[in-house]
């Protein structure tokens, strides 16, 4: 068991405390964008799935202001529990969309700084946000409607959207409380500029999985991204859009399931 994460009473928790570890890091449409994802993990890893501070009603500190800060916060909590994270191999990271932002920040710096080494094992980045692509702009989130969002970012646009009428005043204020959290944490643009040159620095075994129908952030992008990191692989999912493990899952799993099994 990864203590400091078990510990957090926002903290979704699946699998076997024998299995190898993942940290699965959801986007900024919360953690129920990536339950189906804790739940077919939990399979094969003890997964733990935090609620980012800020999202779902949770408290954000007001000094919380980055992916690079929540990134850090994260390895801190990993490394408080070194010797027994080291022991079962390291943790796998899995990202969504800014949570795969999370997830990169956390392998560069598990690459360049010693006292996370060894903490890191391997990288999934799904449809991630983070860096930036010339020619290959992110969609600007915080100007699109409801239903372009949906246009956007999925492949069936109609399974996409939600329509505002149907939602209880408490949907809407955790929809509203998250816009919030992720404007602060990751900015209007969510990217940061030097991040694209630091992948160079990551070690760890890296997929970059991405949904081909995606129009938050392309393909294009997306190959870009794999690029940047040495060695990683890149895996196009058809028939999905920004969220492949829930439009295209069997697709996606198969993919992910493979490079999370295979020997390093």
């Amino acid at each position: 068991m990864i203590g400091q994460f078990a510990s957090h009473a926002s903290v979704t928790e699946a699998g076997d405390p024998s299995l190898p570890a993942a940290l699965v890091l959801h986007g900024g449409g919360g953690p129920r964008t990536v339950a189906p994802l804790v739940a077919r993990l939990g399979a094969t890893r003890h997964v733990f799935a935090p609620t980012h501070p800020g999202w779902d009603c949770t408290e954000r500190p007001a000094d919380l202001t980055s992916v690079a800060q929540l990134a850090d916060d994260y390895l801190e909590l990993l490394a408080a529990d070194d010797a027994q994270v080291r022991a079962r191999g390291g943790v796998a990271l899995v990202g969504s969309s800014i949570g795969g932002w999370i997830a990169l920040e956390m392998a560069v710096r598990a690459a360049i700084d010693p006292r996370f080494e060894g903490l890191v094992d391997r990288v999934v980045v799904i449809d991630s946000v983070g860096v930036e692509v010339a020619g290959e702009p992110i969609a600007d989130f915080f100007s699109l409607s409801p239903r372009q969002l949906a246009k956007r970012a999925w492949h069936d646009a109609e399974r996409g959207f939600v329509d505002p009428a149907g939602l209880s005043d408490a949907e809407r204020a955790v929809q509203a409380g998250n816009a919030r959290s992720l404007a602060a944490i990751a900015g209007s643009a969510m990217s940061d500029p030097t991040l694209l040159a630091r992948l160079a620095a990551v070690t760890a075994p890296t997929l970059v999985a991405w949904g081909a129908s995606d129009r938050i952030a392309t393909p294009a992008y997306g190959r870009a991204l794999a690029a940047a990191i040495p060695d990683a692989r890149f895996a196009q999912i058809e028939g999905a859009g920004h969220l492949p493990h829930l439009e295209a899952p069997a697709e996606t799993y198969a993919v992910l399931e493979g490079f999370l099994s295979a020997g390093r």
